[in-house]
């Protein structure tokens, strides 16, 4: 059986959906390995794979990015976007690359998954490695006429003005915006020998796997054929006790609003706390996820329960608003269950998340990551009493449940590979 390498960054929300896809791949025999680093060791070697760890590259912890890289957590929104790309991903490529030929020299591999931060992966293959498949774990960002360029958070226009206005965005992006990081990228490529050429969102030559369905996305008429839209990939909770509060989510009569925050940026006074003060007054039941009690300012509203760990998979079927500062994944698990979101996020690429989320009518962006609890209150009343936005979610569930991601994405890179055999048999 082929072996394949899966490489990805060391931070949760590129690592937890690329689990369900391994332990496919496993199961149908093949050799897996998996190239991320040592904070993930634990959770790779579980998924059945085989551990390879960053050693040109520079490994970093994604809960304390700035002891890796000074300067980050002073910077937020596109500034933050900017600094990440230029040093966590960009900045990374050369040494990545290394490591990847390392790998290859004690264990030959004939094809590569990489989460779409990766990009050494696709410079690996244009210098004669194995092909290589991108996972989508952030939105579609890959550039196209109808739409502007990832990053900024605005709706898509197909229109000739909208065309002429995404143009100029694109132009702006790639030479102001992330001009530094384009002139780096230039120069990564002329040491390496490959033409140079500015920073966008990467376009695999062979194969695009998006963990959603068509319907969240903007449309495009200029999709790439080798783009596959394989439906959502849940990762599997650890397994660990339910909160002693459990009982009170099954037996609810009052609807129920989860609240969380993610896996980087985890300041409760950004968006937990708010929400807990904008609902102390409703009649819901609030889970507040992602927190411990004794970190949130003031006491605990009587009705709200917090949890460090919570099931999603078990919790979202008895939700009725989900509110998240826009991380892809959440999202995709809240929308699976045809849950409408409240999105407050700017960092990362959650200003995309939300942009979707509003597009689409499945929920409400509020357009900060820092909202007032007033807005929060009206954001969630809002969602739990116009029946549309629960409409559309269910929906878009249904669309999204009608997927098997894993088994998708191991069908098609098989095929990937049966056709590069081909090619050289």
């Amino acid at each position: 059986m082929p072996n394949i390498l899966i490489a990805s960054q060391p931070i949760a929300g590129h690592v937890l959906p690329l689990v369900p896809i391994v332990r496919e791949l496993r199961s149908r025999g093949h050799g897996v390995r998996w190239y991320t680093g040592r904070k993930y060791a634990r959770q790779v070697e579980g998924s059945g794979a085989t551990w390879e760890p960053f050693v040109h590259a520079r490994d970093y912890d994604d809960a304390d990015f700035g002891s890796a890289f000074p300067g980050r957590d002073q910077r937020r929104g596109l500034r933050q976007l900017q600094f990440d790309v230029r040093h966590i991903f960009v900045g990374q490529i050369e040494g990545q690359r290394q490591d990847l030929r390392d790998v290859a020299r004690g264990w030959p591999y004939d094809l590569v998954l990489a989460d779409q931060t990766v990009a050494a992966a696709l410079l690996h293959e244009e210098l004669g490695g194995p092909p290589c498949a991108l996972l989508g774990v952030l939105p579609l960002g890959i550039p196209s006429r109808d739409t502007a360029p990832f990053g900024l958070g605005l709706a898509p226009d197909a229109s000739p003005l909208g065309h002429l206005r995404n143009g100029l965005l694109a132009w702006a992006t790639r030479r102001v915006i992330f001009g530094t990081v384009s002139r780096e990228l230039e120069a990564i490529c002329r040491r390496l020998g490959l033409p140079p050429r500015a920073f966008v969102p990467p376009v695999a030559p062979s194969l695009m796997l998006q963990p959603t369905v068509p319907a969240f996305e903007y449309p495009r008429s200029d999709l790439p054929p080798q783009l596959h839209f394989i439906g959502p990939l849940i990762p599997e909770g650890p397994a660990r006790p339910l909160p002693e509060w459990w009982p009170e989510v099954l037996a609810a009569e009052r609807p129920v609003v989860l609240v969380t925050q993610g896996t980087l940026a985890t300041d409760p006074r950004h968006l937990i706390a708010p929400a807990l003060e904008a609902l102390a007054g409703e009649d819901v039941l609030v889970v507040a996820a992602g927190v411990r009690e004794e970190v949130l300012p003031g006491p605990l509203p009587h009705n709200a329960r917090v949890t460090p760990f919570v099931p999603f998979s078990r919790l979202l079927p008895h939700v009725a608003v989900y509110v998240t500062n826009g991380g892809y994944g959440g999202v995709q698990q809240a929308l699976t269950c045809g849950v409408p979101c409240v999105v407050a996020g700017r960092s990362e690429d959650k200003a995309e998340v939300a942009a979707r989320v509003a597009h689409t009518g499945v929920g409400l962006n509020l357009r900060t990551d820092r909202p007032v609890p007033e807005r929060v209150r009206r954001a969630v009343r809002t969602l739990l009493d116009d029946g549309r936005f629960r409409e559309r979610a269910g929906k878009l569930g249904a669309e999204l449940r009608a997927h098997n991601a894993p088994r998708e994405a191991a069908d098609l890179l098989e095929a990937l590979i049966a056709r590069k055999g081909e090619r050289h048999g």
